[in-house]
C-alpha cells in the first residue's frame, strides 16, 4: 500500500499509528469486503468524552472507538463507508441497511431520490418503508419499482411500503 494512492469512493487507508477494523455486532472482525461497524484504535483517537463517563462507555470498548459508521475494507486496506449503524432496520431478525435499499431504488431510471425508514410492525418487529421522488414526467408505478427492487435485493430487504412523494423529508 502506497501513501497517496486513491480508490474512488474510499476514505483511504488508516493513517500511521492507527488501526481500523470492521466488526460484526458481536465485535468479531469480519472478512475483507464485508460490511460491518468501523472501529478505530490509536494514539490520535479520542479516549473519551470530557467529564462524561456514561457517554464514553457507549463508544469506547476494550480500547476501541466504536464509530457507529458502517463500512467495509477491501483487500488493499482501503476503507469504504456505507452508512450509519443507527439507521439499521431489523426485520424478522435480518439486518437491512437503508442506504443499500435507497441506492437500489435510485438506480431505477424514473427515481430521482429515495429515503428508506423503518416502521414498527407487530409481526416482524420493523418493516422497510420507502419514500420515492420520481423524475419530472416519470410515470413508473409502485409495481414497476418493486419489480426493479426484486431484481437486486433479497426478499427481506424489499420495501413493504412504497410511497411516492414530491419531496423527501429532512
Amino acid at each position: 500500500r502506497r501513501r497517496g494512492t486513491h480508490k474512488p469512493g474510499s476514505i483511504g487507508i488508516p493513517i500511521p499509528e492507527t488501526t481500523v477494523k470492521i466488526v460484526n455486532d458481536t465485535g468479531l472482525e469480519v472478512p475483507r469486503n464485508t460490511i460491518g461497524e468501523v472501529i478505530v484504535q490509536g494514539d490520535g483517537v479520542m479516549k473519551g468524552y470530557y467529564k462524561n463517563d456514561a457517554a464514553t462507555e457507549q463508544v469506547i470498548q476494550d480500547g476501541w472507538l466504536c464509530t457507529g459508521d458502517l463500512g467495509r475494507m477491501d483487500e488493499d486496506g482501503f476503507v469504504f463507508l456505507t452508512g450509519r449503524k443507527k439507521r439499521l432496520i431489523i426485520t424478522n431478525g435480518y439486518n437491512v441497511y437503508p442506504k443499500e435499499v435507497e441506492m437500489i431504488l435510485e438506480l431505477h431510471p424514473d427515481v430521482a431520490q429515495a429515503k428508506v425508514i423503518s416502521k414498527p410492525n407487530l409481526m416482524r418487529g420493523e418493516i422497510v418503508s420507502a419514500m420515492v421522488v420520481r423524475h419530472p414526467g416519470a410515470a413508473s408505478t409502485e409495481k414497476e419499482i418493486m419489480k426493479h427492487c426484486r431484481t437486486y435485493l433479497s426478499s427481506y430487504k424489499l420495501p413493504r411500503e412504497l410511497t411516492f412523494v414530491k419531496n423527501l423529508p429532512d
